[in-house]
């Protein structure tokens, strides 16, 4: 390595960013440690796979969006929240919305992605996304409102049948009970698409259960205010609605859309195995906004789980960079999936097991527990979730 330090610039904070971040700030660097910087906008990590219990009042904000500056306090990584505004590659600086530029010998891109709200008229204005915090907190403030009111019965439109609309979907029906009226619209012929079978049908059971009504083959053509427009076969119904939730698609950060570098033709950057952009030394990207083939030609899925292990390597592969040792080539494994469908209720596949109903809803928490981004964090949580029956009991 050089006598100078080194200067690694990580550009988001989510779980391949962070996880980036802290697996660096693990490894061996001898006398001349490099500087390492993440950029965020936010101030807080975002646990995202359990955004859900959030808007159920079951977990606090504290448990699943822990600051930064508290997870990266034991470490030397630097922390810089603001906007990413402009990248040059050539000159191998970023600019950022606030303070000053950031030079960089090695860049990490993790800006993720955002939920397009343009895919039809009135959604950008009317309905809500949920990927973020804010979208949480907005959410469970419109059902605040609705629960509030003399309304005899709460319509909820959620769309988009994936992961995260079936999700919500099921979170809304137990919160509304017998006062919502909760629908799930999907434009193809079934929900969870590329879910295990096992998944999708104990889904699909929980959905109907709840009285989740789904639409399938259908799609969107507007949102009003109080109104939801959906065509099936080419017959239109315009239904009334008191809340749209828009979960379909993700689009690649505009920042990283926009460099100079190959692009597949949802825009996310073209990787080689060993995460590196391709034609550009020293910058790496991963998560939503990459195109990546592992080692053995495996479209790797954008999800937090490629996103969490592809950290590992990014991490890895820029100290082998700075120290004169060969990078290597990722290896996606897939760990299996897991759903939230309810307080208690959950599916899991994955491994050679199959599980649902209460031990699903345990063994996805466990899951989620151990893959927190650091020890004392982990702790934190799972004392409180130890001991939360016990507040529970002497509360009531």
């Amino acid at each position: 390595m050089a006598d100078a330090p080194q200067s690694i610039c990580i550009l988001g904070g989510g779980f391949g960013g962070l996880y980036t971040a802290l697996r660096l700030s693990q490894l061996p660097w001898g006398a001349t440690p490099p500087t390492i910087t993440l950029v965020d906008h936010r101030d807080r990590f975002l646990f995202s796979p359990l955004l859900y219990e959030l808007v159920t009042g079951e977990l606090q904000t504290w448990e699943i969006a822990p600051p930064y500056e508290d997870l990266l306090a034991a470490t030397q990584v630097q922390f810089r929240q603001a906007d990413v505004t402009a990248i040059d590659l050539d000159q191998r600086q970023v600019s950022l919305s606030q303070g000053r530029p950031l030079t960089y010998d090695r860049l990490v891109l993790a800006l993720g992605g955002d939920t397009p709200m343009d895919m039809a008229p009135g959604v950008a204005e009317y309905a809500l996304p949920f990927r973020a915090l804010q979208d949480a907190y907005q959410l469970k403030e419109r059902l605040r409102l609705l629960e509030a009111s003399s309304a005899d019965k709460i319509r909820v439109a959620v769309v988009g049948g994936g992961y995260s609309g079936v999700e919500l979907a099921c979170k809304l029906a137990e919160r509304l009970g017998d006062r919502g009226r909760v629908r799930l619209v999907e434009r193809t012929d079934t929900i969870l698409r590329t879910s295990p079978e096992y998944n999708r049908k104990v889904a699909q059971k929980v959905l109907s259960d709840l009285g989740v009504w789904i639409d399938f083959e259908t799609s969107v053509d507007q949102v009003t205010a109080d109104s939801i427009s959906l065509t099936f076969r080419e017959q239109t119904d315009i239904l009334p609605v008191d809340l749209v939730l828009w979960t379909v698609g993700t689009r690649v950060n505009a920042v990283m859309a926009n460099l100079p570098v190959n692009h597949s033709e949802r825009q996310q950057i073209v990787v080689q195995p060993t995460l590196e952009v391709v034609d550009r030394p020293g910058v790496y990207a991963l998560g939503d906004g990459a195109d990546c083939r592992d080692a053995e030609g495996q479209q790797v899925p954008g999800t937090a789980q490629a996103a969490l292990q592809q950290a590992d390597y990014v991490g890895w592969n820029i100290w082998a960079s700075l120290s004169d040792r060969p990078q290597l080539p990722f290896h996606y494994r897939h760990l299996g999936e897991m759903l939230t469908l309810g307080t208690h209720q959950a599916t899991l596949t994955g491994l050679g097991v199959q599980l649902d109903g209460d031990l699903a809803h345990i063994a996805r928490r466990l899951a989620y527990l151990y893959r927190m981004p650091t020890f004392s964090h982990q702790v934190r949580v799972g004392l409180n979730w130890m001991t939360k029956p016990l507040r529970d009991l002497l509360s009531a």
